[in-house]
């Protein structure tokens, strides 16, 4: 282990032989950092909190620290984190509560800018990248490939489905389905993600009938109902459209319209 002499290390806490960790961070006694990590300068690490490996956390981080929930009263709560995440200078993510899974988790392969703030019991999927600024209130989840514009801030209990993007600034209140571009204050669906689905290879037909999804959904005057049944019926043509239907099968809060 590369540690520097100033850094404070808990002997219990059990990290790969070959984490570098920088000058005055601190390592607390119930935290688990894989192979591969490298932890920066004034960083804290406390709390039940594994770390898989090759993550880069950067310096004044504040990863694993009790919730800040009123309701929360000591218990043995956890923050896992996947791998090869980036978490840049000033997030913070907090571990779960009782309330719910007892666990904030974090993927794979995430981009965290600077001052993101992941509250209790997050669930964060893969390949999502949160610019500067991104807050999660407590029970939020955000699937695979997300972008969240800077400053977006996300509701409580809010989900945004995978493939989705936010603009700038953008407040979140009801669930945001998946391959949406939303934005505004409150929130907006703008049309289909259709830059990030092609990015991350869809094709040209299957975009297609994801925006004959979308008008479905958004712009042909039926009710919620209606568009699942419609929606229903265009599965067999797009199998991408099922993931919009089992998402709206689970919205609690309602989604963005």
């Amino acid at each position: 282990m590369k540690i520097h002499p100033t850094a404070i290390v808990d002997t219990r806490a059990r990290i790969a032989p070959d984490v570098e960790i920088g000058p005055y961070a601190v390592i607390g006694p119930d935290v688990e950092i894989g192979a591969g990590c490298s932890i920066g300068p004034h960083a804290v690490v406390t709390g039940h909190t594994r770390i898989g490996q090759r993550n880069r956390i950067f310096q004044f981080t504040s990863i694993g620290e009790v919730p800040q929930d009123k309701k929360y009263q000591g218990e043995s709560t956890r923050l896992e984190i996947g791998d090869g995440n980036t978490i840049r200078e000033f997030c913070t993510f907090n571990c779960g509560t009782s309330q719910d899974v007892g666990v904030t988790r974090v993927g794979n392969d995430n981009w965290f800018m600077a001052y993101v703030h992941l509250a209790h019991d997050c669930q964060v999927g893969s390949h999502t990248v949160f610019a500067n600024n991104a807050q999660l209130a407590g029970h939020v989840h955000i699937g695979d490939y997300v972008i969240l514009g800077g400053f977006t801030g996300v509701h409580q209990f809010c989900r945004i489905g995978a493939h989705s993007i936010t603009g700038i600034s953008s407040v979140v209140l009801q669930d945001v389905p998946p391959f949406i571009t939303a934005s505004g204050n409150t929130a907006k669906p703008y049309g289909l993600n259709v830059e990030g689905l092609k990015r991350r290879g869809f094709s040209a037909e299957t975009i297609t009938r994801l925006k004959r999804a979308y008008k479905t959904l958004y712009r042909s005057g039926l009710t919620l109902d209606q568009a699942r049944r419609r929606l229903a019926l265009q599965v067999k043509e797009c199998p991408e459209v099922q993931v919009m239907l089992d998402f709206l099968a689970g919205a609690q809060r309602g989604i963005i319209r």
